[in-house]
Parts: C-alpha cells; sequence; structure tokens
C-alpha cells in the first residue's frame, strides 16, 4: 500500500490511525501547512529544537531534516506518540529523541490531560470539548531540561498550555519561540499575557517568522536588510 507524503515527509499511517477529518488534511497535505512552512523562519541549521506538542511527528520530521539540526520532541498523548514514532522512523531521523510526557514550568506534578478524537484538540484544558479518555502525567520542568540539552530554539504547540508555561518559565539559552497561539481558548487577554511574559524575557516578536496565528519571538537584535513581501496563499 502507498505511503502518503505530506510536505515532503513520509506519513505511513492509515483512515483508522486517526480521525476522519485529519485523514482529510493529510490526504488533501493542508495538515499543518501553515507551520510547515513558517517553521523554518524558526529553525535554523545546528539548532538544538525543543518541540512540545508533537502530535503525529510531521513537524518533528520536517525540523529533523534541517542538516546539523538536533531535536527533542515530546507528545503528551501515549497513543499520538506512538504514531508520531512510526513517522518519524520511516524517515529515517536518528537525530530526533522523542518523549511521551510533560515539560512544565516549576516543581514537576501531576496534570490531567483529556483525550479526544481528534487528536490535535486534545489537551490538559477540560473545557475545550468532549473527551473520550483523561490520563494523568507526571511533569518535568521545562528549565532544567533546556539548560541540560543546550536548547537554543523552543517550537510549541500545546494547545492553549503556552500561556501558563511561558509566564512561568525562564527559557534559559533559548533564542527563538515559535509557537501556535490559540486565542479561541484565553482571548486577546492570553495574547497580552504570552507577548508580555516573552518581551520581559527578551524577545521580541518577529513578522518575518509570523503568519496569523504561527507566530515567531526572538532574540536576535543584529541589522536587519530590507525584504520585500513576498504572495503568501498558505
Amino acid at each position: 500500500m502507498a505511503v502518503l507524503t505530506v510536505h515532503g515527509i513520509k506519513v505511513p499511517l492509515q483512515p483508522e490511525d486517526v480521525s476522519p477529518i485529519i485523514w482529510q488534511a493529510l490526504a488533501n497535505g493542508s495538515y499543518e501547512a501553515k507551520e510547515a512552512r513558517w517553521v523554518f523562519k524558526a529553525v535554523k541549521r545546528n539548532d538544538r529544537v525543543l518541540e512540545l506538542g508533537t502530535g503525529i511527528g510531521v513537524i518533528t520530521s520536517l525540523i529533523g531534516k534541517i542538516p546539523g539540526v538536533q531535536v527533542w520532541a515530546f507528545e503528551a498523548n501515549p497513543s499520538t506518540a506512538a504514531l508520531a514514532k512510526r513517522v518519524i522512523d520511516a524517515n529515517n531521523l536518528g537525530n530526533v529523541t522523542l518523549q511521551q510526557g510533560i515539560l512544565a514550568a516549576g516543581t514537576p506534578r501531576t496534570f490531567r490531560f483529556y483525550v479526544r478524537k481528534d487528536l490535535w484538540m486534545s489537551s490538559m484544558d477540560e473545557k475545550q470539548g468532549p473527551y473520550e479518555d483523561v490520563i494523568s502525567i507526571a511533569s518535568t520542568n521545562i528549565d532544567e531540561f533546556i539548560f541540560q540539552h543546550k536548547i537554543n530554539v523552543l517550537v510549541m504547540d500545546i494547545e492553549g498550555a503556552e500561556r501558563d508555561l511561558i509566564r512561568g518559565a525562564q527559557l534559559p539559552g533559548v533564542q527563538r519561540v515559535f509557537l501556535e497561539l490559540h486565542d479561541h481558548l484565553y482571548g486577546l487577554s492570553g495574547i497580552r499575557d504570552i507577548t508580555q511574559a516573552l518581551a520581559t524575557k527578551g524577545y521580541a516578536y518577529d513578522p518575518r517568522g509570523s503568519r496569523g496565528a504561527c507566530v515567531l519571538f526572538a532574540k536576535d537584535d543584529g541589522p536587519r536588510e530590507y525584504e520585500p513581501e513576498a504572495a503568501d496563499a498558505a
């Protein structure tokens, strides 16, 4: 049976592995299309990347194909992490370390994680919608992990949990943060909390690496050349 290719990544999954909505997005190439285009603005050759919210591993694999990059990827949902492992293995990415678990700011503790049919809706937010299961997951301190692994880029899509994480974490040594915002979960007040917390830590919104809800914050204060705007249909 033919293997799907999504954004140049081999995806050895079958329709029964995911919800119909996600399968359709995979089949027509719209799955995480915006992230797939803009993550290359955040991750550069030889970066050391921490990715939170791996999902099925498509964006993880794209990052892993950048020359010299090392990736540590975390996915909270055990069944989704198993799918991500299949995708990462199919793309022969020995530079990607995948772990099932949660990184959080502060003292490690236990979180309740709500598993939903559409895997991209699974989250730690009970109110996000109907769920099929609840699992308990012990966290690991994100700042300690970043320090130990000399991370310089943070990529995350964690369905609203980014608000508390960014406010509470110090992010030592991280130069760029690329994330998907979820204003439907926390409104503009949440966007304000995130941008203010990142600004306090020395990050600035980078328009050259941002598109809609996919945004890049960076500490690079070097000079920039004029860059004409290009048409973008993504």
